[in-house]
């Protein structure tokens, strides 16, 4: 990347935040930045046709990537990790699969109808597995290295105290 890219002190400063927080979705920037709605769409948009951002679309959200760093597979993971219920059911599963929805839902306090409805959207985006276990269906994490490493070496990008104490065995991943 030239210098003459990111000449703007606005257009770096959103690059840094992306760069920053890989996954980031617009709300968020506009949150934290403080730029008026228009000034990012349009630096959003400038970034992305200079080819310096990726743009990755997660059903709710769009979300920003430094270009070149993440590939598919990557981002779809840092997906699910960017919402906070999907995380939390990912580090469940990493540390003790398989689970049951109903394991999760009293793991995470929340309604089966809510735990299902996550486990859905992570099977649908092929992070998790599902099997049938006598009148229950278990999941299992499809890569867990792969989630392992991300949120790892992204895990100062989230702000969940719970998913660290879950997973605070991985400091020397």
């Amino acid at each position: 990347m030239s210098d003459p890219d990111l000449e703007l002190a606005s257009r770096r400063e959103i690059y840094q935040r992306i760069a920053d927080t890989p996954g980031v979705h617009f709300r968020a920037l506009l949150d934290e930045l403080k730029y008026a709605q228009g000034t990012l769409q349009y630096q959003l948009r400038w970034l992305a046709d200079k080819g310096l951002i990726d743009v990755s679309d997660d059903g709710k959200y769009t979300r920003y990537y430094p270009a070149a760093e993440f590939d598919e597979a990557d981002r779809t993971v840092m997906n699910a990790l960017r919402r906070e219920y999907s995380r939390r059911i990912l580090a469940h599963l990493l540390t003790d699969s398989p689970l049951s929805t109903t394991e999760l839902s009293e793991r995470l306090d929340k309604a089966q109808s809510t735990v299902s409805w996550h486990l859905s959207k992570l099977a649908e985006a092929d992070l998790v597995t599902k099997e049938r276990d006598g009148r229950s269906v278990v999941y299992e994490v499809s890569d867990p290295d792969r989630v392992k490493y991300l949120y790892t070496v992204h895990r100062r990008s989230f702000t969940d105290k719970v998913v660290d104490r879950i997973l605070g065995l991985w400091d020397s991943y």
